[in-house]
């Protein structure tokens, strides 16, 4: 596949000058039809998620997986899921796997020259803080979320107004812009310890209410929150797992913090993406219930045969707009780019790596 120079768009975003399609060109699009040769190569992928893409669906999907394989090689692109993605995407392309801080940081250690971030928008902004001198790309730039959506950085700086001295610390789960204005990141498994860190008896966790009462709920620090949640999260309830407990006895139900306290109490271990994963690898449990977005674990699935999933289906809408046939388009069209602003992104990687470089 060779690449066509192509002209720059009216209104194109642009870096130095250029736009990532003029700094790359244009890739001719490849032939989808399903051949020996792309059954032959997919093959051993399908092998991972044959027990939840049936057979007569593969054919449709193949094509555009061996497509992707091949034109990321000619980018030298890097892409990273998120543990939400499908399992076509999560299984059939990624380079890297896991949570949104994860996916940054292993980002960072590779030699590639694009990244291409199968997650949603503050996801490649915190890939694009943390890996400035490469190009990233996110293949549906509405994929927003609700979570990151309710607090702005005036917000965060009217916080500090009204309370002088009290430390703000924001979830990963926020804008570059949110990040710049607050003392630190953490993440769902390590905000007690970045909370405790501080030594004083009062600080705020941004935007996440349910995840804020959760640690609050382990610690002595007065956690106050702001009233923002994950809308995938925020719809389990406490009664839906004791119903499902009544119809499956020796299920064992994890959840994440961001989900209501009542639901994490309810829970028989709650954790971050990270955690849930390691729990199931490392518990095997006849029968899991994960109560977070479905997708992940259609995902640990194949990766923990003889686990018997019950999966509370609560999709996120935002994670679902990254597709196949976007990621093929955003490869070969170089779309679409992210971009952050330089004095914010000094700022808000400071507040990251402040987190990472804490000793907890």
């Amino acid at each position: 596949m060779t690449i066509a120079q192509t002209s720059v768009p009216d209104g194109a975003p642009i870096a130095n000058g250029l736009t990532a399609l003029d700094r790359f060109g244009r890739l001719n699009r490849p032939d989808l039809r399903y051949t020996p040769e792309v059954a032959e190569a997919t093959a051993p992928i399908y092998e991972k998620v044959k027990h939840i893409i049936p057979a007569i669906e593969w054919p449709a999907l193949a094509p555009t997986i061996h497509a992707i394989n091949t034109l990321k090689k000619e980018r030298n692109a890097v892409i990273l899921a998120h543990n939400y993605m499908t399992p076509d995407i999560y299984h059939g392309v990624a380079d890297i796997v896991g949570d949104s801080l994860q996916l940054a940081i292993e980002a960072t250690r590779t030699d590639a020259d694009v990244i291409v971030q199968c997650g949603v928008h503050f996801m490649a902004e915190t890939s694009k803080i943390l890996s400035p001198e490469k190009t990233v790309l996110i293949p549906d730039m509405r994929a927003g979320c609700s979570l990151a959506e309710s607090i702005t950085g005036a917000d965060v700086r009217a916080l500090r107004e009204r309370n002088p001295g009290v430390p703000i610390i924001t979830y990963v789960n926020t804008s570059a812009e949110v990040k710049a204005e607050c003392d630190i990141c953490c993440t769902s498994s390590n905000a007690l310890q970045v909370v405790e860190s501080f030594g004083v008896d009062r600080v705020f966790l941004v935007p996440d209410k349910y995840l804020a009462a959760n640690v609050g709920n382990k610690t002595d620090v007065e956690v106050l929150v702001w009233d923002g949640a994950c809308e995938v999260h925020e719809r389990f309830t406490a009664q839906e797992l004791r119903d499902y407990r009544k119809i499956e006895p020796d299920v064992k139900i994890i959840a994440h913090p961001e989900c209501p306290p009542e639901v994490v109490a309810e829970a028989d271990f709650a954790g971050s993406t990270a955690h849930m994963i390691d729990w199931v690898k490392t518990r095997r449990p006849e029968k899991v219930m994960m109560v977070t977005e479905c997708s992940m674990a259609d995902n640990v699935a194949s990766e923990t045969p003889g686990v018997d999933y019950i999966r509370p289906c609560n999709l996120c809408p935002h994670m679902k707009r990254i597709t196949l046939d976007k990621i093929l388009d955003a490869l070969v069209e170089m779309k679409e780019e992210v971009f952050v602003d330089p004095a914010i992104a000094v700022r808000a990687r400071t507040a990251v790596e402040r987190m990472i470089n804490l000793k907890i």
